[in-house]
């Protein structure tokens, strides 16, 4: 079940942090069973690969090792266990990887090799290799198969523009784990990143009413109007964060019942108020799905009286994509640049992409490489 592949073809490898990035021809990757080979037509960027693949960050991954993130493209080879997929299908490459005898074992493609000694054995020994490249080969069940007929010309999503997937998903996978309904109020703090805003995106799709939190009332502004834009009459009111507790807690509360929280805190968050007043203003019985890396204070007093569930959430469950992308295929999202607004580089164009990845933050706003 495969087509002819090129015996090399070009990668943006990273041989050590030192070296930094080349972009070469290397070995085409060889199909095996449980596995695909996926012709990239679009590959995704965080805001901080710059930092992750300098070193800054600290992220643990082997080295060399091509980069990358999850992507979409199109099945080029199957492995003889495939029994759904086909050649030619366009499809979703998950980055979040998982042992197949133990799924707790989970790494991020190219990324970060996890916590523990079998996830860091499967990532250098098995599916070391990112998407930053023309073909990759992933697991079977890392493909997800994308209705390219429905997106793509139905509903007018462009492959490149499909790729702000990689964002909604997070939000996505925190949001459907503390199990959010519609007709429900949740705050989204901080609201004006790059995943913040896309939660705010999510949460309205999936019929909740949002109070978005941050600093930039500029940002605050745009976010909602990006919302309305979109989804009319979605219902979106903004905070602006003053850095006082109290005060900060009183202004989301003038909303009434809060019923849910989903924070994304970077690190730079670790002295910021903000989840305490979130905290502070959730109603009994309140529920929070922590995806941010701060170190950051609960109120204990409040958590223990009103009752307050916490979520702790890494990316998101195969099960999320696909409830995720059956949204996506009824319409459920805004269309065109109400959705996003794509910046696209070649492979050769790395480091001017990763400059623009870590500026080019915010609602409806990507990212992203074609080979």
């Amino acid at each position: 079940m495969a087509f002819n592949l090129p015996s090399q073809h070009r990668a943006l490898v990273l041989e050590s942090i030192e070296a930094g990035f080349q972009l070469k021809s290397i070995p085409t990757p060889q199909l095996s069973e449980g596995s695909a080979i996926v012709r990239i037509e679009v590959s995704g960027a965080l805001s901080y690969f710059r930092e992750i693949y300098n070193g800054e960050l600290r992220y643990s991954f082997p080295t060399p090792i091509v980069g990358g993130l999850s992507a979409i493209g199109h099945i080029v080879a199957l492995g003889r266990d495939a029994t759904v997929l086909q050649p030619g299908q366009l499809v979703f490459v998950d980055c979040v990887v998982r042992a197949r005898d133990d799924p707790s074992a989970l790494f991020l493609t190219a990324i970060y090799d996890g916590d523990s000694d079998a996830s860091k054995k499967l990532m250098r020994e098995v599916w070391r290799d990112g998407t930053l490249a023309e073909f990759v080969k992933v697991p079977l069940e890392n493909c997800i198969p994308l209705d390219e007929t429905r997106l793509c010309q139905g509903l007018g999503y462009s492959v490149q523009d499909l790729m702000y997937l990689s964002y909604l998903l997070v939000p996505y996978g925190g949001l459907r784990d503390i199990k959010l309904e519609p007709g429900e109020t949740v705050v989204v703090s901080p609201a004006t990143g790059g995943f913040g805003s896309a939660g705010v995106m999510v949460a309205i799709a999936m019929g909740a009413r949002v109070i978005a939190l941050g600093r930039n009332e500029t940002k605050l502004a745009k976010l909602k109007e990006h919302v309305r834009r979109g989804t009319p009459g979605a219902n979106i009111e903004t905070v602006k964060l003053t850095g006082d507790e109290r005060a900060d807690t009183a202004a989301v509360a003038a909303f009434g019942k809060i019923d849910a929280a989903l924070d994304l805190s970077p690190h730079s968050a670790a002295k910021s108020t903000h989840l305490k007043s979130v905290v502070n203003a959730l109603r009994q019985n309140g529920r929070c799905s922590l995806m941010g890396v701060a170190e950051v204070i609960i109120p204990a007093w409040k958590v223990v009286g009103s009752n307050i569930s916490f979520r702790g959430k890494l990316m998101y469950e195969r099960d999320d994509i696909l409830q995720f992308i059956k949204m996506l295929e009824r319409g459920m999202f805004p269309k065109g640049k109400d959705f996003v607004t794509t910046k696209a580089f070649g492979l050769e164009n790395w480091k001017e992409g990763f400059e623009t990845a870590a500026e080019y933050i915010g609602v409806g706003q990507t990212v992203v490489f074609t080979p």
